[in-house]
Order: structure tokens, then sequence, then C-alpha cells
């Protein structure tokens, strides 16, 4: 089928044209800004600014922490979303609504709010230093927020294919003989895997780039619990311009490989199953 016969919107090369001009002019001229801007350093100097020791460690948190961050919320993802689908329990609808609140509260206040919750005279943080876990002000406050702000990508993101999805193929499994593990791993996981990597790269990329909601319960230690985009802005409070795009540089290049690996990954398995 041609692109004009299947095209909804009438004009497909003038709306192609104006989906390009509008990618290009909001995506794609920005970062090439970008990585012009670091190209035009010396090697030597760019070497430096953004594989420093300290630079480094900002590294490891802040992709470390994205990728903690993303699987936990993919477990927990699933299993929430699993119950809003297939059960019905008083507080429904207002448990469905609270998964969406990460999406529209501040950032700061969710990083004020977690603070207040996981420093050591917090409600939580008081219990959980009494068991010899502090949260606040470490490397794992900073997987916290990471979670809390990412949670909401897995549910919205795996909710409606598990609605979409058939119970009639699990009682048929069932009824062959598969026990609630062999249903799950056959018939329930490659239905949802594409919608859990997905999920996944969603949660992955809001937690590389939060800033926010880290920065209050971090603690900002460099060397320890201190995130990259925070050092991007402190290059740039300090006019270090040259250190900062070398950063932003280094976790665009990463981050773009990363999630360009998962989407192939997914497109990969969605071929395979469907035979292409």
């Amino acid at each position: 089928m041609s692109a004009a016969k299947s095209s909804v919107i009438p004009g497909f090369g003038p709306t192609l044209g104006f989906t390009l001009f509008y990618l290009g002019l909001v995506v794609l001229i920005p970062l090439a800004a970008l990585l012009l801007r670091a190209a035009g350093l010396g090697w030597g100097q760019f070497v430096d600014a953004a594989f420093s020791a300290r630079v480094l460690a900002a590294y490891r948190l802040s992709f470390g922490g994205a990728l903690l961050a993303a699987a936990a919320n993919v477990g927990a993802g699933l299993l929430v979303a699993w119950v809003l689908v297939r059960y019905e329990f008083p507080g429904r609808k207002l448990v469905d609504a609270l998964v969406d609140l990460p999406f529209a509260l501040p950032t700061a206040v969710a990083g004020i709010a977690l603070t207040a919750i996981y420093a050591p005279n917090g409600p939580l943080g008081r219990l959980l230093l009494q068991a010899g876990i502090k949260v606040a002000f470490t490397p794992l406050g900073v997987v916290v927020a990471m979670v809390f702000i990412g949670f909401p990508f897995v549910v919205r993101t795996v909710q409606p294919v598990l609605q979409d999805l058939e119970v009639e193929h699990e009682e048929a499994a069932v009824s062959l003989g598969a026990n609630r593990l062999q249903v799950f791993g056959r018939v329930i996981l490659p239905a949802i895997l594409p919608a859990l990597l997905t999920g996944f790269a969603l949660a992955f990329a809001r937690a590389l780039g939060e800033y926010g909601s880290v920065i209050f319960i971090a603690g900002n230690m460099p060397g320890l619990s201190e995130i990259a985009p925070l050092l991007i802005v402190t290059k740039l409070e300090q006019y270090d311009y040259a250190g900062a795009t070398a950063i932003a540089a280094v976790m665009l290049v990463a981050a773009f490989t990363l999630l360009l690996l998962i989407n192939t990954l997914q497109k990969w398995r969605h071929a395979r199953l469907h035979g292409g």
C-alpha cells in the first residue's frame, strides 16, 4: 500500500516535511550544536574534562543508578499494572490515579518530600538507620529518587497490553496442564515483554536526566553521591562551558547507544515472534 493511500491526513509530502522540520528544529539541531561544540575541543582538553576521576564517579552513579532504578521499576511496575488490570477492589481508581502522581509533582517537591522521609531524623529514615541502612545523602538515596520518578512509565506502558491480553489463552494453557510459572513464562511474558522493554527504556531515560528530585536527597558529595547532571550545572555556574559540553556530549552518546540497543533488541524479538 502506498504512503498516499495509507495516510490518514491528506498531503503526505507536506506533513512529512513539517515533521522532519519540527524534529530537526526541536531535537536534532540543539543536539548537533552540542556535539559540534564538543568536537571543537582539543582531544586532550576533551579527555581531561570528560574523563577525570570526579566525572567518572558521576557517570557511574548516574548510569548505574538509572539502570538499577529502571530494573526495579520493571518488577514493581509489572506487579502494580497486573493488580490494576486483573483485580477489582475498593479504592482501585484512587490507586490508579496515584500512579501518575510523579508525573504531575514538581521534581523539587518530590526531592524535598523524599529527603524528609528518608533523612536520619525522618520516619522511614530513622527506622532504616536502626537496621544499619542509610538512604538520604548516599548513592542509595539517588536510586530511590530515580525509582520514584520512573515508576509510572513502566505501569502506563504495560497496563494497556495486559488489558488487551486475552485470559482465554491462559486458561487454555492451564487446561493443558501448565502451572502458574509456565503460564507466566510461556504465555504472558512473551506478550508483554516488548512493553516491559519500552517501559524500562523510558524509565531509564527519565532517571538518567533527572536533576531536581535527586539533588535534595543525594547529598551531592563529589566522588560519592554527585550525579552527572549536577556536575554539568556546576561547570556552567563556574563558566566552564567546555567542561559542561564535554560531559553532556559523553552522556548524550552513551544514553543514545543504550536506548538504541534496547530498541533494536525489542524489534528483533518482535520480528522473531512474528516470523519477520
